[in-house]
């Protein structure tokens, strides 16, 4: 079972950027699509970003399409998300999930390991 650690989540105000970072343990991170889910506090959990296993094709939620850039480095084992232009309606605890499948997907059940969340929270 593949391991996911989110770091770089804080305090941020609204116009502002943060750059979270997803270190995955093991071999096989290259091998799988990857994702952003986050949740606000009293909301369910809502798809943010994906990307395809060789890093060439993402997806984005209409929310963020446009401020945020979802990216990885299969040498590194790492998946980023630059989020820009950062709205109070971002805040939120952001995870980073692994794909059952090499191709970028949205829904939740189609992911099988999550981290344990970073929070992020945008003052107006």
């Amino acid at each position: 079972q593949v391991q996911l650690v989110e770091s770089g989540g804080g305090l941020v105000q609204a116009g502002g950027s943060l750059r979270l970072s997803c270190a995955a343990s093991g071999r096989t991170f290259s091998w799988y699509a990857m994702g952003w889910f986050r949740q606000a506090p009293g909301k369910e959990r809502e798809f943010v970003a994906a990307i395809s296993r060789g890093g060439d094709n993402t997806d984005y939620s209409d929310s963020v399409k446009g401020r945020f850039t979802i990216s990885r480095d299969n040498a590194k084992n790492t998946l980023y998300l630059q989020m820009s232009t950062l709205k109070p309606a971002d805040t939120a605890v952001y995870y980073c999930a692994r794909a059952l499948y090499g191709t970028m997907v949205q829904t939740e059940r189609e992911y099988d390991s999550w981290g344990q969340g970073t929070q992020v929270t945008v003052s107006s």
